[in-house]
């Protein structure tokens, strides 16, 4: 290669880095500057309003909530196995659409880890089909160590669409020792 090709290709590597040198520091930059230019887009255009809030806004209410009318829901603790198990409270009144909470607390009774599952159930059956858990301790497996305590929440919803005729709901939940829930049944 010649001396004066090989000036030429530095020549052009160093403008090339002193471009580079410049670009990324500018898209940095641009990128940073996005998001407060998205907030200010959005507060102009009235789109995606996230970042203002309304002076009326302790106004709001929930709408979804049917203040017409009332459900009793009455709560009820099964075991099987080495567990206490018991509802927090015997029932409370809701409104359809109301965030309602309710805790159950279990007793691991023996001197080793007992792992447990809750199996829910309603009565009448239909009301299964309004009844909205969104946190609930029967999603998942327990593990009480020995002698444990444990108080577990319940947050549910009753859905708005629950029939009219339908005043009482029960929710009840049966506690089974895993280890021991297959006793006297062969496996396959």
């Amino acid at each position: 290669m010649s001396a004066h090709l090989k000036h030429k290709w530095q020549g052009a590597n160093r403008q090339m880095l002193i471009r580079l040198l410049v670009v990324v520091p500018v898209m940095f930059a641009f990128g940073y500057a996005l998001v407060p230019l998205y907030k200010k887009i959005c507060e102009a255009t009235g789109i995606n309003v996230l970042t203002s809030q309304s002076a009326d806004a302790d106004k709001f209410e929930n709408s979804q909530i049917d203040l017409s009318r009332t459900v009793t829901v009455e709560f009820d603790a099964n075991a099987r196995g080495p567990l206490r198990f018991r509802a927090g409270r015997p029932s409370m009144q809701v409104h359809p659409g109301e965030l309602a909470y309710v805790a159950y607390e279990v007793v691991n009774t023996q001197a080793r880890p007992v792992s447990a599952q809750a199996i829910p159930s309603y009565a009448p059956k239909q009301a299964g089909a309004y009844f909205k858990k969104l946190e609930c301790f029967c999603f998942k497996q327990q593990t009480l160590d020995a002698h444990e305590t444990r108080a577990m929440p319940v947050v549910f919803v009753i859905d708005p669409a629950l029939p009219k005729d339908v005043k009482t709901i029960t929710l009840s939940y049966t506690f089974f020792d895993i280890a021991h829930a297959n006793v006297g049944f062969k496996q396959p």
